[in-house]
Formats: structure tokens, sequence, C-alpha cells
């Protein structure tokens, strides 16, 4: 039984220019002590699977299918037993330490606050556990980094400080929100180095956005590629990222720097828009007439599931 089943998930943003369908009949399993890496473009619905999960999308927002974590239904959950998973059960790591961060509160109180709400602990408890699980971290002089604001702290420090925060409840399941972004290649290891020791550490599932497949390289178990909304490849890390089913996959390895940047010719389609065939089909080189007027199998080749007509 997998710690969470994601299984025909669609998530709408109501808008006056449409419905905008951010996720697309997603199904992703992920077990016990697992990372998986949920990669793609900008703007192809990773974050918003992020926080379908977590139940924290705004009023415009229309979530159906079905979360199931630890034999419970998140999307039929009350609002109260939600609150209650949020933070202890499922955790969120966010992509930016320098807007997450309180700068008018100390950094021990931002991290005693997870101990003392989600775990009840006595104030001097809480500094103990606070202390050692920064110490776990890798945060050097962590007493006296206790007492300082964000704003005395360097990027990496910053992170070590998020990274306890989102563990403090012992959760079960981290979701990692694009960890990386806007990072230099130092910060980048060590982010990389940090989620490695915190998963490790203490056997938490992680649920890793990012659109920087070195990192997914170096952190996943499994990956699943997604675009304009949909999970168009998904299998082992090894095999999605050495031997890639999907053309679009392809492509977006062919891009990276040390494949000899070669782009994707074209645009995604708008979320918007309702196509009856394979969204990636305009930009396709594979591409044929099926392609545009069908729906897409999501078929098994060799273990990796594949949403491409180009296997039949």
């Amino acid at each position: 039984m997998p710690l969470l089943s994601i299984q025909n998930l669609n998530t709408v943003f109501y808008s006056k220019k449409g419905e905008v369908k951010a996720c697309s009949n997603i199904n992703l399993d992920l077990e016990q002590g697992e990372i998986v890496g949920l990669i793609g473009e900008t703007g192809c619905g990773k974050s918003v699977l992020g926080m379908s999960v977590l139940n924290l999308l705004p009023n415009n927002a229309r979530i159906s299918g079905k979360i199931i974590y630890k034999d419970l239904d998140l999307l039929n959950l009350p609002s109260n037993k939600m609150r209650q998973i949020r933070g202890k059960e499922i955790s969120l790591l966010p992509q930016s330490p320098a807007t997450s961060l309180n700068p008018v509160v100390k950094i021990g109180s931002q991290i005693l606050e997870g101990f003392q709400l989600h775990r009840g602990m006595k104030k001097d408890i809480a500094i103990n556990s606070s202390i050692k699980i920064l110490n776990l971290l890798g945060l050097k002089n962590s007493e006296k980094n206790f007492k300082y604001y964000p704003h005395q702290l360097s990027g990496g420090m910053k992170q070590r400080i998020l990274a306890a925060i989102s563990i403090t409840g012992n959760p079960s399941l981290l979701i990692a929100d694009e960890p990386t972004k806007g990072l230099d290649a130092l910060m980048k290891a060590q982010v990389v180095d940090l989620l490695h020791k915190l998963t490790k550490e203490t056997g938490t599932s992680l649920l890793l956005i990012t659109h920087d497949l070195k990192v997914a390289s170096s952190l996943c178990d499994e990956i699943a590629v997604m675009y304009s909304g949909e999970i168009v490849e998904r299998g082992s890390a090894e095999k999605v990222l050495n031997n890639p089913y999907h053309p679009y996959t392809q492509g977006l390895l062919k891009s990276m720097p040390e494949k000899g940047l070669h782009p994707i010719k074209g645009y995604s389609p708008s979320l918007l828009e309702k196509l009856p065939g394979c969204r990636f089909y305009s930009r396709c080189p594979l591409r044929n007439n099926k392609c545009n007027n069908s729906e897409v199998p999501y078929k098994e080749i060799d273990g990796t599931y594949v949403r491409c007509f180009g296997f039949d």
C-alpha cells in the first residue's frame, strides 16, 4: 500500500477567461521512504499538484479525484482534520527562504513553534529538540544561530532553517517545491546534500518538485514528467533520464547545456485550450493525424509508463 496515492486527479481554476485545467487525470504513487521527482517546464502544473495534495489552493480552484494518504482520502477530510495533517503528517518545504521566514521573529522561535504546535512539547524540551535538529542538518553554532533573525543568516543557512521547520512535526511526507530555484551551483549542491541527509536520517518520503534535471538525477528514485497539466512519462529515475520514451522527455533532456542546448521548438499550449488529442502535438517531431484527434493512451513499456501513440 503506497504512502500516498493520487488517483485521477483534476485541478481546475475558474477564471473570467474560462476553465484553467492545471492538472489533468493525474495518477501517481509514492512509497514510504521513496523520493519521487516531478519535473517539467515552468507552468506545467507541478506546483499546483503539490498544493492540491496539501489542499492549499485559492477559492476559485476545484479538485476532483482521490488523494489517498494512509487510507485517508484527503479531499474528503473536513478542514479541521486537514489542518492537523498539514505540517505534522505532510509538510511543505517552500521554494524561497528569503520570503518564507518571518523577518521580525528570531530563528529559534520559528522552529520552536512547530515542536510546540505539532508535538505539544514544553518550551525547554522544544529548545533542545530544535538545537538537535539544526545539528542534524549540519548548521554549525546552533545555539548562537538560534538567537539570530533571518537577515543575519546566509542563503544556505536560511534553507537549512526552513528544512528544520518543515520536519518539526516528524512528517511522513515532505513536499519540496523548487528548493534550488535561483541558487548558484554551490548552493544547489548544498541543498541537494541537505535533502539527501534529511530523508535518509528521518525516513521521510519526498515529493521533489523541480525543473532542474541535475537535481532530480542526484536525488530521485522515481521521476514523473509533466507537460501542460498531464504526466506524460513516469518510471525509475535511471530509465527516464537515460532512456526516455516520450518525445517531450527526449526534447527536455536535449535542451540541457551538456547535451548541446537544443531547445524544443514552439510553445506549450494554454491550459485554457481544450485539445482533443496529445497536448504536445504541435511541437512533436513524431506526430501524425491520430495524435491530434484521439485520447492518448497511458501505457507501460518495460516498467515505464508513457502517454503517447508512438508505441502502439
